[in-house]
């Protein structure tokens, strides 16, 4: 054999002992697709962030109101992995027991009135005259639709509740009117973009919504504003009645805004939703929560059956 012949079979050996090693192909990544009330895409961004890059999991939200995403389940079967709801009563009246059995109660909000620099009234409106400055001709005020958005009819609760507060009979009739269907949107995220771009002056939606976009916020006394829960009856005395699918009505009465979220049973990734649900209602999540101006209750409440072990835990004391 050739000198050279031999160097070049001597150069392939050698190339052939140094070679890398083949990588072994890497490990699935778990995937959650998250259906989020408006009012809980910020909060929940941020929490699912922190989730992701603690498991590696690649998280995929999609926000709207909350009876929309229901319905996205129900006659569209696009079904998720994880969904957080501004309401707790959308679980009984439209997912349970078919899309899920269980669900469970996480946090609480409160309603305020935001608005910019530039709304009319800006410079004198407070908690004795906000009902005044919402009245006046000059003033555009939005409000969510009550028929797809609990912010929408929860509005509507905090004007029957400012009535019955301030002893003004018509009071709530004439602050409802003051959003024709023009000024009403499908959720706070759109009512937001448009307080933001000066077309409308005011509107009374979420805490945690108003924060999250850096609005002026005016607080309402808690009478009225929805948030404590140690005032449910006092809130209940409010009743608002609401269109509804096929030309009826759904009557609605005030109760303590309380979110809730659940695992459907066909979830295509739900030992992923489990853990993504488990993580919000443990101290990290709880934690990031709070960041964000919501309230997450100190000890989530489960609500049915079939919940998974992990959930359990996760809400325990």
């Amino acid at each position: 054999m050739s000198t050279a012949r031999r160097r070049a079979l001597l150069a392939l050996a050698l190339a052939a002992c140094t070679r890398s090693p083949e990588r072994a192909p890497a490990a699935p990544r778990d995937t959650v697709v998250v259906f989020t009330a408006a009012s809980l895409g910020t909060p929940i961004a941020a929490a699912l962030d922190s989730f992701a890059r603690r498991t590696g999991a690649v998280v995929r939200q999609e926000s709207g109101a909350s009876i929309e995403l229901a319905r996205r389940i129900t006659e569209l079967h696009r079904v998720p992995d994880l969904i957080a709801l501004a309401d707790h009563e959308v679980f009984p009246e439209l997912l349970l027991p078919r899309v899920t059995p269980w669900y469970a109660l996480f946090a609480r909000n409160r309603m305020v009135v935001m608005y910019t620099d530039r709304s009319r009234g800006a410079s004198e409106i407070d908690s004795t005259n906000w009902t005044r400055v919402l009245l006046r001709p000059d003033v555009v005020v939005g409000r969510a639709d009550p028929a797809v958005a609990p912010v929408g009819y929860r509005t509507l609760l905090v004007y029957a509740l400012a009535e019955r507060h301030q002893h003004a009979p018509g009071l709530a009739a004439r602050l409802a009117a003051r959003s024709p269907p023009r000024l009403q949107r499908a959720n706070a995220v759109e009512l937001a973009a448009l307080l933001a771009a000066g077309e409308l002056d005011y509107v009374v939606d979420y805490e945690s919504l108003a924060r999250a976009n850096g609005f002026r916020i005016l607080r309402l006394p808690a009478a009225i504003d929805l948030s404590d829960p140690e005032r449910a009856a006092e809130y209940g005395q409010a009743v608002v009645h609401v269109p509804s699918r096929g030309g009826d009505s759904a009557t609605r009465r005030g109760a303590p805004i309380v979110y809730a979220a659940s695992v459907p049973r066909a979830a295509p990734h739900r030992e992923a939703g489990v853990r993504a649900l488990a993580f919000l209602l443990g101290p990290e999540g709880q934690a990031l929560l709070r960041a964000r101006d919501l309230d997450p209750m100190r000890v989530p409440a489960l609500v049915g059956d079939s919940i998974p072990a992990l959930v359990r835990r996760a809400a325990e004391p």
